[in-house]
């Protein structure tokens, strides 16, 4: 009987212990928390270009670190032109997919093999992608109309970017 009372009391307690430090230590890579300003850069667009991520204040911001090896970050853009951007057009919304450590040859390639024709830029020494995590893609942090960090997350799986359109829908709302 004295077995049995340790053991239902000690596996949740261990679990409990268990969730509470996986939690913790999920977010240990991300050095931007929701409530945070975004930190300022500027970065080139692939085909030419280039955008200061102070300049887009008043749009709410989606930006999404991505890389050409990554299977994870390859389904989320195969999925993002029907799940977003299509649903999203017209609107104070920008998509800002920033390839980490990626050469221009390779996301050349990359774009014409995908068919994908949204712009994208470039982070080629990953100094952008240091200022906001220090591992793990594909990662998204949606900025609302002030320059805030409002949601983030990391990884990709089902109802994904569903979740993500919802959190954009509700900071379009607001003023």
């Amino acid at each position: 009987m004295k077995n049995h009372v340790l053991k239902s009391f000690l596996l949740p307690l261990v679990l409990f212990v268990t969730i509470g430090l996986f939690s913790q230590e999920k977010d240990v890579d991300n050095l931007v928390k929701v409530g945070d300003d975004v930190p300022s850069f500027t970065t080139m667009r692939f085909g030419g270009g280039s955008v200061n991520i102070d300049d887009l204040k008043g749009k709410v911001v989606l930006i999404n670190f991505w890389a050409t090896w990554c299977p994870s970050c390859i389904q989320e853009l195969d999925a993002v032109q029907k799940d977003l951007l299509d649903k999203l057009s017209g609107q104070d919304f920008v998509f800002l997919p920033v390839s980490r450590q990626d050469t221009p040859e390779k996301i050349a390639s990359f774009m014409e093999s995908k068919g994908h024709n949204f712009p994208v830029y470039m982070d080629p020494e990953r100094e952008i992608y240091s200022m906001f995590a220090t591992k793990y893609i594909p990662r998204n942090y949606l900025i609302d109309k002030t320059g805030k960090v409002v949601y983030l997350d990391k990884g990709y799986g089902p109802g994904h970017l569903e979740k993500i359109y919802k959190e954009i829908l509700k900071f379009l709302k607001k003023s």
